[in-house]
Order: structure tokens, then C-alpha cells, then sequence
């Protein structure tokens, strides 16, 4: 097995965070339709966090299938308000009415990655993050969506913590790179010990 990785996913955020803790990798998306299979494991009753382990584990896999001997890491991030499914907006009154229902309210944030192996899932983690929104005036939500491009606002869950996303916050509690996307400490554990 090469000792580089395959991020099954074309977040820049992802590559990055696998870039400075020197991790190699190599990206190939794998364009996957999240919304069908979020629906699909929806009428089933599954949870958030199932969703987000789920997802992750069908784009390693799907990609680790077209590269034998390859270690691929598929990664998927959703956000439980309450027990509801926030999926990434499609359009800005989307973005909107998602920080409106988020308002002034705690929601969780499920960061799950999988490491599959011609095919098959090897390993998988899910890690989970808390996040308080400040109550903010629908001046003001409008006014941060304002200032985020729409590629960041619609890659992202309607917020970038490591960007302006944070002033949205009152309290947040959690690894900062599991809300980013990528509980990186785990897949270094995982990756040091299996050399």
C-alpha cells in the first residue's frame, strides 16, 4: 500500500489541512449525489451523525474501488439542529433562512472520515463539535452573508470558522479541524500506527 493518500473530495479545506500536517495526499472527488442518498437514509430514519459516517465511508469507497492497493480517506460533515438535517444552502435565501433557523441556538456539527482499502472501509471515525450561535438581528445575518463568496457559502455549511463564520458564534466547543471537516489528530494516530 502507498504511503500517500487519496482525498476523495475536493475540499480545499481538507487538502489543506492534510497539507500542513505533512500528510501526502492526492485529490480525486468522488461526485457522489450527497442529496440523494441524505434522502434515501432519511426516510430510513438514520441520524445526523449516521448520514455524515455513511457518506464518508461511499466516497473512500467508491474512489478506493478504481485504485487498488490504494488507501483512500473519504470525509463528510453535517450539522444536527435539534435532531434536523442542515445541508449546505443552494442559493443565498437558502443561506438565509438556515442562519435564521439556527439563530441564537446550539446546534452539532458531525465531522466524519473513513479510510477504505480496495473497496472496503479499514477504519472510520466520527467526532462531534458543539456550536452556540449569538442571537443577531436579520440586519446582521444579512450583512455577514454580505461579505462571504458564494464558492465558501455554498462549500461549507453556511459558515467557514476559520473565517468570518466565527464572529457568528457566542460558544463553541470542539476541535477546531473537526468543525473545519477533518479530525486530523485521529488520521494521524490511525496512520502512525499503521506504517
Amino acid at each position: 500500500m502507498s504511503n500517500k493518500l487519496i482525498l476523495a473530495s475536493k475540499s480545499k479545506v481538507r487538502k489543506d489541512l492534510l497539507d500542513s500536517h505533512n500528510i501526502l495526499n492526492e485529490v480525486e472527488a468522488s461526485n457522489i449525489d450527497e442529496d440523494i442518498i441524505k434522502k434515501s437514509l432519511l426516510k430510513e430514519g438514520a441520524s445526523p451523525k449516521v448520514i455524515s459516517k455513511n457518506l464518508a465511508e461511499l466516497k473512500a469507497n467508491k474512489i478506493s474501488t478504481k485504485n487498488p492497493n490504494k488507501l483512500v480517506l473519504g470525509a463528510d460533515s453535517v450539522i444536527d439542529l435539534d435532531g434536523e438535517l442542515i445541508s449546505k444552502p443552494t442559493n443565498r435565501e437558502e443561506a438565509l433562512k438556515i442562519l435564521e433557523k439556527m439563530n441564537g441556538r446550539a446546534h452539532f456539527l458531525f465531522s466524519s472520515v473513513c479510510l477504505s482499502n480496495n473497496g472496503s472501509m479499514i477504519w472510520n471515525y466520527t467526532d462531534k463539535a458543539k456550536l452556540t450561535m449569538k442571537k443577531m438581528s436579520n440586519h446582521e445575518l444579512i450583512l455577514y452573508l454580505s461579505k462571504i463568496a458564494d464558492e465558501t457559502l455554498f462549500a461549507y455549511n453556511v459558515y467557514q470558522i476559520e473565517g468570518e463564520g466565527r464572529n457568528l458564534f457566542s460558544k463553541i466547543e470542539g476541535d477546531k479541524n473537526t468543525i473545519m471537516g477533518l479530525p486530523i489528530k485521529k488520521i494521524q494516530e490511525y496512520l502512525n500506527n499503521h506504517k
